[in-house]
């Protein structure tokens, strides 16, 4: 045997102990999961399922405990994340999608650095659109650059509220926002009324779900993406970036729009040995291909399109490396608060 061979040989034999370290520390264990969000919230409910299937790739007999704590978009839960639970893995997070940019937008609450979480994965990447009702002004990009158009929203720290108000004050795009709906149903009740007249940045998957008949019979127009590539399903709506005029302006967008990459993160605290990490992201990866996680989740109507805990990572590590200046336009765009 040679000597490259004899080394290949000494790694996977040392890989395979360790997984198998790993395995035995979490057998039988008691694991926390921390939304930090509302129970019955998507996501809420998909950290609920994702749980469900991820304990058995961890090890036999664990048992994962799902927990909610709201407040300030996630950053309550990850200023206690980082900051008090046990760095074993035993203690996991799942974060709405703007948590990591908070650093950056909300420093005074934040109590964490984004790039020092290990990231475990997420489940989902999300496509944001704004569309609109068939007898709106607006019926494309072009006339949204140059015709008002009343759109609705719940509240503000959400895609709905945000999108559109970036984009109107940074781009120009002129969106006329409506906020303190209760929800996306409401907001559609509301554009049937003539109340409103489209919804300023949904998720396509949601729309197509709740009201697919709009789809069919052409009650809605899809007016434009916010996302780095189109959807498939639209290929002729053009993105948010071919609004942007400026080098500033892509990098603000990019900075709104990048979460949607890793829609719906999962993540350790710092300070977690790197093997353990590196057991649980595979377990993660492992649970995104399980049939029986696929089926279920679409049971629930819940679209699974991972990334891995590294890619997320780099995507954090980006956001957080936007120039100064061009956090700056966002943040007093977002402080605005659409006056």
């Amino acid at each position: 045997m040679g000597r490259l061979t004899q080394g290949l040989a000494l790694l996977c034999s040392l890989s395979s102990v360790a997984m198998a370290d790993e395995r035995a520390f979490f057998q039988d264990k008691q694991i926390r999961l921390i939304v930090g969000s509302a129970a019955g919230s998507g996501y809420d409910v998909n950290a609920r399922l994702f749980a469900r299937h991820y304990a058995g790739h961890l090890s036999n007999g664990v048992n994962i405990i799902v927990q909610n704590q709201q407040g300030a978009g996630s950053v309550a839960m990850a200023n206690q994340i980082y900051n008090t639970v046990p760095k074993d893995g035993t203690v996991m997070g799942a974060a709405i999608n703007g948590m990591p940019t908070s650093a950056l937008f909300t420093p005074d609450v934040v109590q964490f650095d984004p790039r020092k979480f290990n990231w475990l994965g997420s489940t989902n990447r999300d496509t944001q659109i704004t569309y609109v009702w068939h007898t709106a002004p607006v019926k494309n990009l072009a006339d949204l650059m140059t015709t008002e158009v009343v759109v609705g929203a719940t509240t503000p720290g959400t895609t709905q509220f945000e999108y559109p108000l970036v984009a109107a004050k940074l781009l120009g795009l002129k969106y006329k926002l409506i906020s303190g709906y209760k929800g996306t149903t409401d907001i559609h009740l509301a554009m049937e009324r003539g109340e409103l007249q489209g919804m300023g940045s949904n998720a396509w998957l949601s729309l197509k779900a709740l009201n697919a008949d709009w789809i069919r019979d052409g009650k809605v127009i899809p007016i434009v993406h916010f996302n780095f590539e189109r959807h498939p399903d639209l290929p002729n709506v053009p993105t948010i970036f071919e609004a942007t005029k400026t080098e500033s302006d892509r990098q603000a967008m990019a900075l709104m729009v990048g979460r949607l990459e890793y829609g719906r993160p999962f993540f350790l605290p710092p300070g977690v040995a790197p093997e353990r990490v590196s057991y649980m992201r595979r377990a993660f990866d492992a649970t995104m291909k399980d049939q029986a996680f696929l089926a279920d989740a679409a049971r629930a109507q819940i679209d699974v399109d991972a990334i891995t805990g590294e890619r997320v990572n780099e995507l954090v590590d980006k956001a957080m490396q936007t120039p100064p200046d061009v956090v700056k336009r966002v943040r007093e765009a977002l402080e605005s608060g659409g006056k």
